[in-house]
């Protein structure tokens, strides 16, 4: 596993590929698939992975947390950087930062809690895990003004940031004035687009963020690298039409829900047996099923022609 800390450099190096989970019917985890999805990923170009909701470390056990870490962080050649999550409750994340601190992970994303929580308490929260931890962490925005930009700037400030995923849905991506105020007080190059390639060219290109995530990368992780390297060189009609290439399954994705979509297409896809979901989240009927497959064969098909 790369050790190393992301830096911007390192951040504009890969999209941020955030995979699911492959688990046996008794939420055990899967070694042997999860390496499969890891080697498909890393295949495509990819070499960051963070495992948040897509892999419901909402609902990891904390008794197998310790296992999940040590899998992971054996699969990872050294070129791949792995980022796991803690949290989102308090006494879960501080637990967690307790295990992690046996690891030599980077750093972990700091999943979002918006229940029984609030401006002042979050960043003290994430404070107190980073100074644990020993290490800076990444904080995940997913709700407009979750934290203000006064907050991040004092976070920034105390050197806890590693880097941002912004993650906040907006009907017009390139109109965000809650992102303008942050990019005032953080920087835009460590600040990454969190909600896959729908948004990712008015982020990285209008906005300047230096780079995207992406759970579609999962499935075809070459053109997802692809579109991140057209935006960079300022390509944007490239980009955009890859973009387009993988609309079909991200529609699903909008439509029906983001993290249980993606668990069925990469086992759809044949890429790995993702096995059932982890509960509090529950699987998708046949029909679904038959829809992701229908959405894949045209992205299949599309490919096939280009």
């Amino acid at each position: 596993m790369d050790t190393r800390l992301p830096d911007t450099n390192r951040l504009r190096e890969s999209v941020i590929a955030v995979p699911p989970l492959a688990v046996d019917a008794e939420g055990e985890y899967l070694r042997d698939e999860n390496a499969k999805i890891i080697r498909h990923i890393t295949a495509g170009g990819v070499s960051h992975l963070l495992y948040g909701g897509n892999a419901l470390f909402y609902h990891v056990r904390p008794s197998r947390y310790a296992g999940l870490l040590g899998m992971l962080s054996d699969l990872a050649d050294a070129s791949t950087s792995i980022c796991p999550s803690i949290g989102p409750a308090y006494g879960t994340m501080m637990d967690q930062v307790e295990v992690l601190q046996d690891f030599d992970y980077p750093t972990a994303m700091v999943l979002p809690q918006r229940d029984i929580a609030d401006d002042a308490g979050i960043a003290t929260g994430i404070r107190h895990a980073a100074e644990k931890l020993g290490r800076p962490l990444v904080v995940y925005l997913k709700f407009d003004r979750w934290l203000s930009s006064q907050t991040i700037r004092a976070l920034e400030a105390d050197g806890v940031i590693s880097w941002i995923k912004y993650a906040v849905v907006r009907e017009d991506p390139s109109v965000d004035d809650h992102l303008r105020e942050l990019l005032d007080v953080f920087p835009a190059e460590r600040m990454v687009s969190g909600i896959g390639e729908q948004p990712a060219i008015e982020h990285v290109d209008g906005f300047g963020l230096g780079g995207f995530t992406s759970g579609c990368v999962c499935v075809v992780p070459a053109e997802s690298q692809r579109m991140l390297r057209a935006i960079q060189a300022g390509r944007l009609d490239e980009a955009a039409d890859i973009r387009s290439f993988f609309s079909p399954l991200e529609g699903l994705r909008n439509e029906i829900n983001p993290i249980r979509v993606l668990h069925e297409a990469v086992e759809l896809a044949g890429i790995a047996k993702t096995g059932p979901l982890l509960p509090l989240v529950s699987p998708l009927d046949q029909a679904t099923r038959s829809r992701i497959t229908a959405a894949l064969g045209q992205m299949k098909a599309s490919l096939s022609a280009s």
